[in-house]
């Protein structure tokens, strides 16, 4: 938790961003993932000052449980001084002890984006899904948040001026942005209306141009005409080269590589699906319709 500190902005852990949402739709399938279309509304999580602290804050854990498909299990929130935001105990459950931060009892609205992070942690436990090491696995808990429907009161907590800062989670706010307006494109959302942050706002707009540039790279027909002309650039020395690995250029997200037919020799060109990053590959043979088997997103493609 950020708290009056510096806030580090950008994308400096987008790869393993892009490697969580890969994970989640390897790990819960196309079905499971579509059964979070809605996102969890600002009316179910809301907290005012006038609320009984505890009785609040059971109620939130309680809406972003049932949010998270979680019926069996039952979150007991604390409040403690603590360094963190706050902390989970994953047990076998069906009981999870969850200490908020002291900070939380006169910063109420935010208990929500405190629990939906702590939650997530019980979610991925029972679905036994981890990534190695600290840092990563609070990404991969941080994006999982976001892209099921509850992160975006992670990005609304961010709060910023000339005089203090505050920000909650691992992810940088454009990042939140990111996997926010990932969601958002994937489902047809439009929270821009759900911020009371304007910083937050402005996060996600820079996430969601961010985003919709996953949707304009080569050999995607979207793509600009600076791409393309890199493409067929590589493209052409991919094919002088001869058998052999051909990769693209080293700042290129698509690499080339023989078909491996014998039948129909020529090249496959890899790139990641812009919706869930996973690789694709398919023939360098000119127009292409391609289905990503993962997420089911269907790319037009120029090879």
């Amino acid at each position: 938790m950020a708290n009056g500190g510096p806030v580090v902005h950008g994308y400096p852990h987008l790869e393993t961003v892009r490697s969580a949402i890969t994970a989640l739709y390897r790990r819960l399938s196309y079905d499971t993932v579509h059964t979070f279309a809605t996102s969890v509304a600002p009316s179910d999580v809301a907290f005012c000052d006038t609320d009984d602290l505890y009785l609040g804050a059971q109620r939130v854990a309680r809406e972003l449980v049932r949010h998270y498909r979680l019926p069996d299990a039952r979150m007991i929130v604390s409040f403690r001084e603590m360094q963190h935001a706050a902390s989970v105990e994953l047990a076998a459950g069906p009981e999870y002890f969850i200490e908020l931060n002291d900070r939380f009892r006169t910063h109420r609205r935010d208990i929500g984006a405190a629990l939906a992070h702590e939650i997530m942690h019980v979610y991925l436990h029972r679905l036994d899904l981890s990534f190695p090491g600290t840092r990563d696995n609070e990404i991969l808990t941080d994006t999982a948040t976001t892209y099921l429907g509850a992160g975006w009161l992670l990005l609304d907590a961010f709060r910023e001026d000339g005089a203090s800062s505050q920000k909650l989670g691992y992810l940088t706010p454009e990042e939140f942005g990111y996997v926010l307006a990932k969601r958002s494109l994937a489902f047809g959302e439009a929270p821009e209306t759900w911020f009371t942050s304007p910083q937050a706002y402005t996060a996600y707009t820079e996430g969601l141009a961010r985003a919709r540039l996953d949707a304009r790279q080569p050999p995607l027909t979207a793509a600009g005409w600076a791409g393309r002309r890199r493409y067929a650039k590589d493209r052409r020395e991919a094919q002088s080269r001869g058998p052999g690995p051909a990769p693209g250029s080293a700042s290129a997200p698509y690499a080339f590589s023989p078909s491996g037919a014998q039948e129909r020799p020529g090249l496959r060109v890899a790139f990641p699906c812009p919706t869930c990053h996973q690789r694709i590959r398919v023939p360098v043979r000119g127009r292409v319709r391609a289905r990503c088997a993962l997420c089911r997103t269907v790319l037009e493609c120029d090879t």
